[in-house]
């Protein structure tokens, strides 16, 4: 796959490793953030137009997140229900600690994760269509199709994945979070984050090349899985 090379040195980069975070939000993200505490502070004094605003503005990303995890749509629309709930009921115990965006993250992630445990079944690799994600914007004249390849080609990477080193490269790549926001979201270390990162990273490079329909010159260990 002519592509390959491309991807490598855009998306899997050690450098990652050291830094804070893998996106980055800069003064957009300020805004955003500024206006979701805005709006959840008025929903902790029962303020319903505000917790429309906040349910219109995050259910499309939590729609997204949990769609490349299970291909039951009435799960996700569940999980969305049961994430935004536990926020309207839960809004006044804010204390900050994170930006609001990712706070609903994490209570949508274990409440999926705990779906998932209860119903197993309904786990499903998914492609995200038409989506952003490791492999978009690679190139800017690469064609259509070829874009499409090359996302089912790092989709099938990233399905080879354990499900904590995929979820993590998920919220760092497809959906920008930094290394402190996906410990917040996970409740793991900071460590651990980078360590799942590499990890992945190493992963991939030993898979995509064979999945591309290439002999890798080389592979290395991966070691354990944290």
């Amino acid at each position: 796959m002519a592509i390959a090379p491309t991807l490598e040195s855009r998306t899997l980069n050690d450098a990652g490793d050291d830094r804070n975070g893998i996106g980055s939000g800069g003064r957009r993200g300020d805004d955003d953030h500024a206006r979701d505490l805005m709006w959840l502070q008025a929903v902790a004094h029962g303020d319903r137009a505000a917790f429309e605003r906040l349910y219109l503005h995050h259910h499309p990303r939590l729609a997204r997140f949990l769609k490349r995890h299970t291909g039951r749509a009435e799960l996700v629309d569940e999980i969305i229900n049961e994430t935004l709930w536990a926020v309207w009921r839960g809004a006044s115990e804010f204390r900050g600690d994170s930006k609001v965006g990712t706070w609903i993250i994490g209570i949508s992630y274990r409440c999926l994760m705990k779906s998932l445990r209860d119903q197993p079944q309904a786990m499903e690799m998914r492609s995200e269509e038409g989506g952003s994600g490791l492999g978009s914007d690679v190139q800017d004249d690469i064609s259509e199709g070829d874009q499409r390849e090359l996302r089912d080609w790092v989709q099938g990477g990233l399905n080879l994945l354990p499900r904590e080193q995929r979820m993590t490269m998920e919220l760092a790549y497809y959906f920008g979070q930094s290394c402190e926001e996906i410990a917040a979201i996970m409740h793991v270390a900071v460590g651990t984050v980078k360590a799942r990162l590499f990890h992945a990273r190493v992963r991939l490079r030993n898979t995509l090349p064979a999945l591309g329909g290439e002999t890798p010159s080389g592979t290395r260990s991966a070691g354990g899985t944290p």
